[in-house]
């Protein structure tokens, strides 16, 4: 480069050597694409299914991630969102420590490769969302420095200096992150982006580099017809992020919403420490299904100020929620799924007050079969100052924040082969009837207009702390559906509301608590009755989730056949 010292391309997009090996070049246009006819869902259609593509199957590439597509439509799946793919050192990481932005993973299959899973994608009916890193860049086989003025010191941020989106000489910069997000729309047919932790980007332009984003998406959709999705991390609970352009906002589809999950997880009994300690359970479940942000201007304990801003006005898929996802789990001290938390009534529960909301719902790999196996923080750095600094940096996070175990190493190649997904479990108990439940509550999901329209308009909430339930009411049009959840770890009386039509009866659609979702070996509690009137009691079992509904037989509501294992596990 300088006629002393060869360093890779930062635009490579092939690293077939690794970080600090030489650039391939390769013609991307050279694929041939089969998806002409594919359309992108409307966003609010989305059901997302998140997956790190290295512990997906027991190969971890691309390829092998094929395989396991029809097995993703038959759960109901439409859109996988694929942790981060850019190139980084060997061939373990979660892939936030990416540092060649245009290269796809070289051990995953390389740029080829990840074209041709999406073609088949779109072949089966299923959209793509790529996870992009522009906060940061990676550490080893980080030679931007050597190129320009990349990093800039005029802010800190948790990996250090901050990408230069506004201080000297950072057009350059801005244009490759943003033709970055172009190459993936464009060259690799990626429908939707999700950026990570965007409040760490750190920009005082007069034109936010997510605006001039936004707009450069725009003309591209315009020119190629195909419709693009741009959604975002955020912790800010500022709906400015997500407004249009057109007032004044960033112009982002969607973000994730991390206080649904923590509200959810504190109401089905989590330890309020660390940033749990900000929610109380129910109420402020009821809140997240109300209003989105549970904090939008009042006091924070945790961050010691008055936090948030009211999103009144934001619709129902501008928001993505979950019970796990890949944070909430791997940044655990042990990794631990919600499968050795919980009870596995609770997770019936959980399942189904993600799945009922007004918001886009996301599953986290393995969640719908009740993974044992936990999903650890990974990588494979070869530095050994890098390595010991990432084993400390872990060690020193969850000093406080967890008790009990030691901290898993992330250097370690056992670390990283015990965050696999175990697949041969989708032929015992109780995966197999887990999995068939997630299967019958997607189904309702996507078939009932009443679930499906995202209006928050057409939404009330019935909160009763001292009980711990919850009775979530939607509607769409004459279709009236109730959800009573208990959160408690006792039956409980819930009445149901005077609400819908007065002379029509309440038909039940499922029962987390009904035998056919139960365990061979336990025994059954009662059922709730199969049709209510306003007013009538229902008893609720321990951790259970009713779903009652009036004028459902419009939507023909039919159940997907079952899910055979064998198809799915070579």
């Amino acid at each position: 480069m300088n006629g002393e010292q060869d360093f890779p391309d930062p635009t490579s997009l092939c690293q077939p050597q690794g970080v600090h090996g030489p650039s391939q070049a390769i013609d991307t246009s050279s694929f041939y694409w089969e998806d002409q006819c594919w359309v992108n869902p409307p966003l609010e259609n989305y059901l997302l299914y998140e997956l790190h593509t290295g512990t997906f199957t027991p190969e971890g590439t691309f390829q092998s991630l094929e395989s396991k597509l029809d097995y993703l439509k038959a759960l109901g799946v439409n859109a996988i969102e694929i942790m981060p793919i850019a190139q980084f050192s060997d061939s373990r990481n979660w892939g936030y420590d990416g540092v060649y932005t245009y290269a796809a993973q070289s051990s995953y299959g390389g740029a080829s490769a990840l074209q041709h899973l999406i073609n088949t994608c779109h072949y089966k009916g299923i959209a793509v969302v790529l996870d992009v890193v522009y906060n940061h860049f990676g550490p080893e086989g980080n030679y931007l420095g050597e190129f320009g003025p990349y990093l800039t010191d005029k802010y800190c941020t948790p990996w250090g200096k901050a990408v230069n989106f506004d201080d000297a000489l950072c057009d350059g910069v801005r244009r490759y992150v943003i033709e970055n997000a172009l190459m993936w729309f464009r060259d690799f047919h990626v429908d939707a982006l999700r950026l990570d932790a965007v409040h760490a980007i750190k920009d005082f332009s007069p034109v936010h580099i997510l605006q001039e984003l936004r707009a450069d998406v725009d003309r591209l959709m315009a020119v190629t017809g195909r419709r693009h999705y741009l959604l975002v991390e955020s912790d800010l609970n500022d709906p400015r992020f997500i407004n249009p352009l057109s007032h004044e906002g960033y112009g982002m589809d969607s973000q994730w919403m991390d206080e649904f999950h923590h509200a959810l997880r504190v109401a089905i009994g989590e330890a309020k420490i660390g940033y749990y300690a900000d929610f109380n359970g129910i109420a402020h479940l009821a809140k997240a299904y109300q209003d989105g942000y549970v904090y939008d201007g009042q006091y924070s304990e945790v961050r010691q100020k008055v936090f948030g801003r009211k999103a009144g006005n934001n619709p129902g898929e501008q928001f993505i929620v979950f019970s796990q996802n890949h944070d909430q789990v791997g940044n655990r001290k042990l990794g631990e799924r919600s499968s050795t938390l919980y009870s596995y009534e609770a997770l019936k529960l959980l399942a189904g007050a993600v799945l009922i909301s007004p918001y886009i719902p996301l599953l986290f790999m393995g969640e719908e079969w009740a993974e044992t196996n936990p999903f650890f923080y990974f990588v494979s750095h070869s530095e050994p100052e890098l390595v010991e600094s990432v084993q400390q940096g872990r060690m020193a996070e969850f000093a406080a924040f967890h008790s009990g175990g030691e901290v898993p190493d992330p250097q370690s190649d056992e670390t990283y082969e015990q965050a696999k997904l175990q697949w041969n479990l989708l032929e015992e108990e109780p995966h197999r009837v887990l999995l068939r439940y997630y299967q019958t509550l997607i189904a309702l999901r996507q078939q009932l207009p009443a679930l499906y329209h995202l209006d928050r308009r057409k939404l009330a909430v019935f909160c009763h702390q001292e009980q711990e339930t919850l009775i979530v009411h939607r509607w769409y049009e004459n279709q009236q559906v109730l959800c009573l959840m208990n959160f408690s770890k006792q039956s409980q009386t819930i009445y149901i509301p005077t609400v819908g039509e007065a002379n029509t009866p309440w038909q039940k659609l499922l029962d987390s608590a009904d035998p056919e979702w139960q365990l061979p070996d336990e025994s059954q509690p009662g059922s709730a009755p199969e049709s209510v009137s306003g007013s009538e009691a229902v008893l609720c079992q321990p951790e259970s989730i009713i779903i009652y509904a009036q004028h459902h037989e419009q939507s023909r509501f039919h159940l997907p056949a079952p899910i055979s294992p064998k198809l799915y596990l070579s």
